[in-house]
């Protein structure tokens, strides 16, 4: 057992709850009510459910190795690697939109880069 991944996969998955319930209710769903062309609003959902399944995937990824990590892959670095690279770029991209926002304190209004920022530090140190 590798707790560190462990930790890692619980964290995605609490997020990956927010996602779909803070995430659907304060964004996706004003989103789709605002006045805007068809195209961009099921581009901008699609988009919504990309996140929804890498989230999803990567959380039982990481909470299977977390779990059975010297049995689940004859490799699992490569995986974890590749997960925790993913969320530390989704924090860094996170925090220059909240640095460069017009949103007066951006970056603690637009928190989830908090998450990835941990999912991505555990991940490496487990």
């Amino acid at each position: 057992m590798n707790v560190l991944v462990l930790m890692a996969g619980i964290v995605a998955g609490l997020a990956t709850l927010g996602h779909f319930t803070a995430g659907t209710k304060m964004y996706l769903k004003p989103f789709l009510a605002c006045d805007l062309e068809t195209i961009p609003k099921n581009v901008i959902l699609s988009v919504f459910h990309y996140i929804s399944v890498y989230q999803i995937l990567s959380s039982l990824v990481l909470i299977m190795v977390g779990i059975n990590y010297e049995n689940c892959m004859y490799d699992p670095t490569m995986v974890l690697n590749f997960i925790g690279m993913n969320y530390a770029f989704f924090a860094g991209v996170q925090i220059i939109v909240g640095l460069s926002s017009s949103v007066k304190g951006g970056l603690f209004k637009m928190f989830q880069w908090v998450f990835w920022v941990l999912i991505a530090v555990l991940v490496f140190l487990g």
